[in-house]
């Protein structure tokens, strides 16, 4: 017997949490597979997803200042 998925389990990779079967979607954590999507209610784990986010935007935000400055440095060159 086949499980219905939701209308939205057909994400993008990139809406994935850096590759992993989590996705967050409407302030709820959840996990999202080809056979279905089920959300993730256990606090231990949807902590750790949180920080886990907030650790992978901030370096996204990181690596975009380093480029910016980068970029910079090199439009002043002649």
């Amino acid at each position: 017997m086949s499980h219905p998925v939701p209308t939205w389990a057909s994400i993008c990779p990139s809406e994935r949490l850096a590759g992993t079967p989590a996705v967050r979607r409407d302030g709820r954590w959840w996990l999202v597979t080809p056979a279905g999507a089920m959300p993730a209610s256990d606090p231990g784990l949807t902590g750790e997803l949180d920080r886990f986010a907030a650790d992978m935007a901030a370096a996204d935000r990181a690596v975009a200042k380093l480029r910016s400055e980068r970029l910079a440095v090199h439009e002043d060159q002649p």
